[in-house]
């Protein structure tokens, strides 16, 4: 089977999957640049494997899109069994849409994550000449079923896969135990008993968007000897003057990890904290579920909303509420058998979320398109 996929850049998760997609089919990924100027350097370190990528030609339009004209003769070329589209958003996105429809060539879209807004608009207007008439919907959840149908989507042509920057390997196959976790606190210069972290950037609407604001207030009321830990970028001048005034020694900024060093931070911690006021899904759940810390989040992450069960595996908490963060935290630490349970859990839930089962959900739909 030969699959043409329709990107924007190559982050390093989406290269994984597409290395994993190509063992199952002769694969040529097509991307509108190499790079997010957004983006730290590491996401440049990647190797494609198993498939033919192509960076087209294009005048670039925002930090990770362009508008390229060269893909033309990939789409009209006949050669693929199977097209799809995740880009449709973008100029070069909707100049393919529209032209596989003008060439009545089948073809899928795909979305990480999405919300419908009110329909109102010419972008919106657009969503709903653009989303109509794909022969299938590759969607992470129920809001993004949602954002497929409310713009035309027929909802018989939904197919999930589980959205995930992890493969099968990332995912520890029970919680460590404490000593471990003192021993990679030490190893890290963490000198608090009890650690918490929160990974993303301050950049991200100076870092309200992912709610640093709410968590520097849960801050203020917990005891110093439970380390917060954020990492990310360089916090702004008025959250670094907040930890000075409130004389937050337990609040620590960390910049910028690789993965295999962020992962040591998420097993040396006993809680991992999203607190965002949006997210099209979270991936940062998913890999702090996959170290065996469970997660508190808010109900605006999507992704939160589809694999956290509250209580259970983590827990859910309402947007800019410290006070709802706070309640979660005591209940967490209630008992060391509350922790060993809900770590346990964590890891039962996200090793269904792996790059290999996101892959095998797109060959079984592409094989389902052409029987």
């Amino acid at each position: 089977m030969k699959v043409l996929f329709l990107t924007n850049i190559p982050s390093p998760y989406r290269v994984d999957f597409f290395n994993e997609l190509g063992k199952y089919c002769d694969l040529t990924v097509l991307f509108e640049k190499q790079t997010s100027s957004e983006r730290d350097s590491s996401w440049n370190n990647y190797k494609f494997e198993n498939l033919n990528g192509i960076f087209l030609r294009g005048i670039s339009i925002s930090t990770d899109s362009a508008l390229c004209a060269g893909l033309g003769k990939y789409i009209k070329s006949g050669n693929y069994d199977v097209i799809i589209c995740s880009n449709f958003s973008s100029p070069t996105g909707i100049f393919s849409v529209l032209m596989m429809k003008l060439k009545k060539i089948p073809y899928f879209l795909e979305a990480d994550g999405g919300a419908p807004k009110n329909g109102n608009g010419f972008k919106e207007w657009l969503k709903k000449r653009i989303i109509p008439g794909a022969n299938g919907y590759f969607s992470t959840s129920k809001s993004c079923d949602n954002y497929f149908t409310f713009y035309g989507a027929d909802a018989e042509n939904l197919y999930r896969y589980p959205f995930t920057s992890l493969l099968d390997t990332d995912i520890l196959k029970q919680p460590l135990p404490t000593d471990e976790k003192k021993v990679l606190r030490s190893e890290l210069g963490i000198k608090e008993q009890t650690m918490i972290v929160s990974v993303g950037r301050f950049s991200y609407l100076n870092g309200y968007g992912k709610g640093y604001d709410t968590l520097l207030k849960v801050c203020e009321n917990l005891p110093e000897n439970v380390g917060v830990y954020i990492i990310g970028d360089e916090p702004t001048d008025g959250f670094k003057e907040f930890k000075k005034s409130k004389k937050l020694n337990h609040l620590h900024f960390l910049p910028f990890k690789l993965k295999n060093e962020l992962f040591k931070y998420y097993r040396a911690a006993n809680l991992s904290v999203l607190l965002s006021k949006g997210e099209a899904w979270g991936l940062v759940i998913n890999e702090s579920m996959a170290n065996g810390t469970p997660v508190i989040a808010t109900d605006a992450c999507v992704g939160a909303t589809e694999i956290i069960e509250h209580g259970v595996n983590g827990y859910i908490v309402p947007v800019s509420s410290p006070e709802s963060v706070e309640k979660c935290i005591s209940d967490y630490f209630s008992s060391n058998a509350k922790q060993e349970e809900m770590s346990a859990a964590a890891l039962e839930t996200i090793k269904n979320y792996t790059i290999e089962n996101m892959a095998k959900a797109h060959i079984d739909a592409f094989q389902n398109l052409r029987m």
